[in-house]
This record gives structure tokens, C-alpha cells and sequence, in this order.
């Protein structure tokens, strides 16, 4: 259990998500296309705010991949506890939907809803192909995003030839995906997906608190992002939902691929990384940090230079056109860089030991703070472009708050505790 699947099975794992991005992105391409800028605006906007819902359930993954490989006894509750964290969400908003939908069908709420719908289930299948991977069944992974690959592409097609609104598309989505995600969780073994009723109350309160400083930092971290659709909607510029979305897009699917990288090796990792191994983990997140905040302070210098350029200013200020896209392109760039190297540092200061779960949730609420201050500056004035700004000099904020906690807190190797059979030894 824990082991990294071997490269055959990892090239299948890569092409299996791989397929579900590339169908979202080429859905998105073909939506903005049939439906045209005023259309897809909205569309947009309510995928992008809602994206960061995907972190609700996917939060429990996380956990269990940190906490599994380093315990025997409890292993199946934890995974149950997995399961059970990771379906929640989406049964509270499928509710929601549901009631919306017979009760209001024209609210503007509903498209909303839908998203959020959409996005938790995504969440819960990551989770759950997660645990396929951690018991040694890595092809449903491959699997069952591939089906859902096949379910967006054929949304795509049927809304190209019977041209379907916004409002039925985000509809036969997440009750597509739904499907899969359910048959995903049905494959799990009983002991896994339906255990005996917990009764040990305090291994449940600490799966929840492990949970919790796992995954909330990526979950602010995705809601940084959703503050720049609230903003466009805010002040009146949702037409600029769309290149930002579809910009936004790309970058999150180039994200999403590290990101799955990491969960692929993060049991090893955790093992390798307890006591004086926490050592080194530390070291290279610091350095890691302390370039992004000098590349985060050169971005911010180069950007306000562009503003004073003419050329460059009028591309950034641009609403359509090739100059738009290209500058979308370039911002787009630096976001990503900049997004994956803090990843890396938080992914190796999370796995360094409990102690430090605590950093990277206060790191977030820094980048939170921080993109919702930029977003409210540079959005009205720059749309799209502004976005972006916004969201890199946050990143630099997030680092910057990261590189000051750890110094603060270790300055040597962690402290290490003997390790028992339960679940509190390893929070």
C-alpha cells in the first residue's frame, strides 16, 4: 500500500486525467464560441467562483494519503472517514440544487448551484480514485476520468448541434459526473466504503483537525481565484469572466497535473520525511519560498513599467484581439510558475510533521487577504490583466508569510514521538 505505480500505469494515470482536462478546456473553447462573449460571460463566472468548492471534498485525499501509510490498525476507518468526508459536500449541494430547481427555476442562483454541484463531485472523484490508487488499483483512476472525459465531450457535441443553454449544460454535468463518482465509490471494498459505525470519537476529531489544516490551505489558496470573479461580476465586467476563465483554465489544468503528481508520491514522501528527514523537506520549502518572493517583488516592478509603456499598456487594457491573448499568455505564465513552486513548498513543509500543518492555513489566509486587496485595485481598472496581477503578487504575499512562519517556528530538526498503532500519534 503507498507505493508509486510503476511508469506504464503512471503514463495511463497521466492520459486518463489528462483526457478530462483537455475535454474541459476544449468544452469551454467550443461553449465561447457557440454562444458568443455575452453569453458564456456568466456561464463562466459561475464556474470560476465556484471552482474553489473542488477543495471541499478533495481535502479528505489529502489527509488520507498522509495518514494511511503510518497506521495498521485504524487504516480502514481512515479511509472510511475519507469517504464519508468527501461524499458530504456533495449531497449538501446536490440538495440545494434540487430544491432550487422545482422551487425557482429561473433563479440566478441555480447556475450556481449547478457549478458547485459540478465542482464538489469532481472533488469527491479525486478523492475516491485516490483510494483506488492507495490499495493498488491505480487503473480506476485511469478509468474513471476517462469517463469523464467522455461525458464532457459528448455535453460538448450535443451542445454544438442542439445548441443547449448555459443552464442545461451545467445541469447534465455534475449529473453525469455524479454517476461516475458514485460507481467509483461502489468499486471500494466494503470495509472502506460502508465500516462498522465509529465509535472511537476521538479518532474522528482527529482525522477532522488533520483534515482540516490539510486541506483548507488549498481551498483558500482556489477561493484567491473565485475573489477575481466576484470582483469582475461586482463591478460590472463580467464579459471579462471569459478570457480570464479560459486563461485561468489552462493554468489550473498545467497545476492540477503537479498537484497529481504530488499526491501520487506523497505517502512515500511522508515517510521519508519524519524525523531527521524533516530536515532537509524544510530546507529546500525555504529556499523554494525565497525565490518566489523575489520573483513575486519583480513582477509587481515590471508590470507597473508596462502600465507606462503605451504598447504594452494598451495590450493589457485590451477587450478582444490578439494583443489581449498575448498578454493573457504571458501573465499566465508567470502565474503558473510562481503557483507550482509554492505548491512544492507547501507539499514539502505539510509532510515534514504536525507541527507545521498549522503554517500553510496561515499562509492562505495571508494570500487571501492579499489577492482580495489587489483584486479590488487592479480589476475595475484592468479587467482580465488585473486578475492575474493580483493573483501572482498574492503568491509572493503567500511565500513571503510561508519563508517568515517556518524561520520563526524551526530552526532545527523536528521534534519526533514514538509511534503507536492509533491515529493521534501521526496528526
Amino acid at each position: 500500500m503507498g507505493a508509486v505505480p510503476r511508469r506504464l500505469m503512471m503514463l495511463r494515470l497521466l492520459l486518463g486525467r489528462g483526457s478530462f482536462r483537455a475535454s474541459v478546456q476544449l468544452m469551454q473553447v467550443v461553449l465561447a464560441v457557440v454562444w458568443g462573449t455575452i453569453a458564456y460571460g456568466p456561464f463562466a463566472n459561475a464556474l470560476g467562483a465556484c471552482a474553489w468548492l473542488v477543495f471541499l471534498p478533495n481535502a479528505a485525499e489529502k489527509s488520507a494519503l498522509k495518514l494511511a501509510p503510518r497506521v495498521r490498525a485504524t487504516r480502514a476507518t481512515v479511509v472510511a472517514l475519507a469517504v464519508r468526508f468527501a461524499v458530504a459536500p456533495v449531497l449538501v449541494f446536490a440538495a440545494a440544487l434540487l430544491v432550487t430547481a422545482v422551487a425557482a427555476p429561473e433563479s440566478a442562483l441555480l447556475p450556481y448551484l449547478a457549478a458547485a454541484c459540478w465542482h464538489t463531485c469532481s472533488g469527491m472523484l479525486m478523492t475516491v480514485s485516490g483510494l483506488h490508487r492507495l490499495r493498488g488499483r491505480a487503473a480506476l483512476d485511469a478509468w474513471a476520468f476517462t469517463a469523464g472525459a467522455v461525458l464532457v465531450l459528448g455535453v460538448t457535441l450535443a451542445t454544438w448541434l442542439a445548441d443547449w443553454s448555459p443552464r442545461t449544460v451545467l445541469l447534465v454535468l455534475p449529473a453525469g459526473l455524479a454517476v461516475v463518482a458514485l460507481t467509483a465509490v461502489a468499486l471500494l471494498p466494503r470495509d472502506w466504503s460502508r465500516p462498522e459505525p465509529l465509535r472511537r470519537r476521538r479518532l474522528v476529531l482527529a482525522y477532522g483537525r488533520t483534515t482540516w489544516l490539510l486541506g483548507v490551505p488549498e481551498l483558500l489558496d482556489a477561493l484567491t481565484v473565485a475573489v477575481v470573479f466576484f470582483v469582475l461580476a461586482a463591478v460590472g465586467r463580467v464579459a471579462d469572466s471569459g478570457p480570464f476563465y479560459l486563461a485561468m483554465l489552462g493554468a489550473s489544468a498545467f497545476c492540477s497535473i503537479v498537484r497529481y503528481q504530488l499526491r501520487i508520491h506523497q505517502p512515500g514522501v511522508s515517510l521519508r520525511q519524519r524525523g531527521s528527514g524533516a530536515v532537509t523537506g524544510r530546507s529546500r520549502a525555504m529556499a523554494i519560498l525565497r525565490a518566489v518572493v523575489v520573483g513575486g517583488v519583480a513582477f509587481a516592478v515590471l508590470f507597473a513599467a508596462a502600465l507606462s509603456i503605451p504598447v504594452s499598456r494598451d495590450a493589457l487594457l485590451a477587450d478582444t484581439g490578439l494583443a489581449m491573448w498575448a498578454a493573457l499568455g504571458t501573465l499566465t505564465a508567470v502565474e503558473v510558475v510562481a503557483a507550482v513552486a509554492v505548491m512544492y513548498g507547501i507539499f514539502l513543509i505539510e509532510n515534514t510533521g504536525g507541527p507545521l500543518l498549522g503554517v500553510s492555513f496561515r499562509g492562505a489566509l495571508w494570500r487571501l487577504v492579499a489577492t482580495t486587496v489587489c483584486a479590488l485595485c487592479l480589476v475595475p481598472p484592468f479587467g482580465a490583466a488585473g486578475g492575474f496581477a493580483a493573483v501572482v503578487v498574492a503568491l509572493a504575499v503567500e511565500a513571503a508569510a510561508l519563508h517568515h512562519m517556518v524561520r520563526r517556528r524551526h530552526s532545527g530538526p523536528l521534534p519526533t514521538r514514538p509511534s503507536r498503532a492509533g491515529l493521534s500519534s501521526t496528526t
